[in-house]
């Protein structure tokens, strides 16, 4: 995605919290394939910080595992707010690492801007594409998981009325409730229901969006408006503003569930959630983090877009958890089809934001 941002330099760099998790020396030049204990390797958050139980938090978690698998070291430049973005990335090259990693679109022009200054160097982002040669775009293609998400709230809803929102009008944002409602729609078609889908129309490309990524009251006021208008299936993709979301749900008394995004809410989210966490749309970061600092090592580095996808496992749903008495046989077997469709190309799985 394309955005322009103004870049605000900052002579103060101190405001990044840098975390350590066994840094090695750095390699004598930028990207130098030696040893383990000569690579390290630098990830810098976007401005929603670490624990957003998201794409910051996988992706960190990726790097924490390549540092085990690979033996080198890796620390996180955590940015608390968009002054952050550029001295953060500045920071990070000037280790000498000879891995940089970006999250989000807020840094592709500091990631953009550094690429061109330090051609040694590898860098990667998620979400978000930079065009350079020495830049990998991990971007991932969540409508094709998303389109079976809203084939299950489809599925599951007792009201007939299902809803989504987002933190903002970006494509990584909109690429979830894109397939969302195309899921929706898939199971209107099949079983000829008229499931209704609140906060986004996919034709105009509109819809409800928060405005920031971090707000949980924002997230708690807009699911108990859906809830108002009789949604009982909510998918928040607005990082930590989705937790307000699985409150909102827990306050129905057992009559609404949310569907989580990027990792598996289950998990990441405080337990007390856990019953009304229906799924969760995944990304797998992690593992794309991990191999692409091992190019990074081994030299066989690329520009290449990586894209998650159904096929490729980088993209999927997650278990139903406690929530699968909800999910008759018969619809998970559906869901099953469907994947399985998409896979081989049967169905076809579009968004004016797919991934190139």
């Amino acid at each position: 995605m394309s955005k322009s941002f103004a870049f605000r330099a900052s002579a103060v760099v101190g405001a990044a919290v840098l975390l350590l998790a066994g840094c090695a020396p750095a390699p004598e030049k930028p990207g130098e394939n030696g040893s383990g204990e000569q690579f390290c390797a630098r990830m810098v958050t976007n401005s929603g910080g670490l624990d957003d139980r998201s794409f910051n938090d996988a992706s960190w978690k990726g790097l924490q595992k390549a540092a085990t698998d690979y033996g080198i070291g890796v620390d996180v430049l955590v940015s608390n707010s968009e002054t952050d973005l550029a001295p953060n990335v500045q920071q990070a090259v000037d280790t000498g690492c000879g891995f940089v990693l970006t999250v989000g679109y807020e840094l592709a022009p500091a990631t953009a801007d550094q690429a061109a200054k330090n051609p040694d160097t590898d860098f990667a982002i998620v979400d978000e594409v930079v065009d350079a040669p020495n830049v990998k775009p991990i971007v991932f293609d969540t409508a094709q998981a998303a389109y079976l998400a809203g084939y299950l709230a489809a599925g599951v809803t007792q009201t007939g009325k299902v809803a989504t929102f987002g933190g903002g009008n970006q494509p990584p944002v909109t690429l979830f409730m894109d397939g969302f409602v195309d899921g929706v729609a898939k199971y209107n078609e099949v079983h000829g229901t008229a499931v209704t889908v609140l906060g986004w129309d996919k034709a105009t490309q509109d819809g409800v969006v928060t405005g920031d990524f971090e707000d949980i009251n924002k997230g708690l006021v807009t699911t108990q408006g859906f809830i108002d208008q009789g949604a009982d299936v909510i998918l928040p993709v607005a990082g930590q503003v989705g937790e307000g979301s699985a409150r909102a749900a827990l306050d129905s008394d057992g009559k609404v569930s949310v569907i989580w995004v990027d990792s598996d809410g289950y998990d990441v989210l405080d337990p007390e959630y856990r019953p009304v966490l229906l799924t969760s749309v995944l990304k797998n970061t992690g593992d794309a983090v991990v191999e692409i600092v091992k190019s990074s090592i081994d030299g066989t580095f690329d520009n290449k877009q990586f894209v998650g996808t159904l096929e490729n496992g980088g993209v999927d749903i997650a278990p139903f958890h406690d929530l699968a008495s909800k999910v008759s046989p018969e619809l998970s077997a559906e869901i099953d089809k469907l994947r399985a469709d998409i896979i081989s190309g049967s169905i076809a799985v579009t968004s004016p934001n797919t991934p190139k």
